[in-house]
């Protein structure tokens, strides 16, 4: 195996792109957590509030060998509108927003590269307002907010919200699921 890399990604809700990108061959770890803000350890209501700065984020660490960026920005864009400013559905507030914490100077040509080209095919009715901003501090969520659609998938949230994007996800990208057939 090569060199892991890691990315960090804001698109709404942390539940829900954990929920996805946990069924990504090539994705070895997922940490949901906050950045983007000014609060040092933030708490998952201070972030809520709005007040911090942070958005909701996941820290995702990956085997480039097996998936690439473009690829992992394929599904990031696909499972959330990148139009809306911080809002996704009913989550209203800049810890909400799309927003890509890049780790390096190739994640952050890649990503504006995709953006400038999703917004020349007119993918959306509006352009995209997804924002590229340097990784700073990262700060974990707390221990109830990890895998959190696996562990409450009868929960209203997880069923009206994450599990449609969750079958999105797995009609439009099924070659690349975990222990799926190629």
């Amino acid at each position: 195996m090569g060199m892991l890399e890691i990315t960090t990604l804001a698109g709404g809700c942390f539940w829900c792109l954990d929920a996805v990108f946990r069924q990504v061959n090539g994705i070895e770890s997922i940490e949901s957590g906050y950045t983007g803000g000014s609060t040092k350890n933030p708490t998952y209501e201070e972030v809520c509030s709005g007040k911090t700065g942070h958005a909701e984020v996941v820290q995702i660490t990956f085997n480039p060998d097996i998936i690439s960026f473009s690829q992992i920005l394929e599904i990031f864009f696909s499972i959330h509108d990148p139009t809306q400013l911080n809002q996704q559905g009913p989550d209203i507030g800049t810890q909400y927003r799309s927003e890509i914490f890049y780790h390096t100077p190739i994640q952050k040509t890649i990503a504006e590269k995709i953006i400038r080209e999703l917004n020349d095919l007119k993918s959306w009715d509006n352009p995209i307002v997804t924002k590229l901003s340097p990784i700073k501090d990262f700060y974990p969520a707390e221990d109830y907010h990890q895998d959190y659609y696996n562990e409450n998938k009868t929960q209203t949230y997880c069923r009206v919200m994450i599990s449609p994007k969750l079958n999105k996800f797995q009609k439009s990208f099924h070659t690349l699921i975990k222990n799926s057939p190629q």
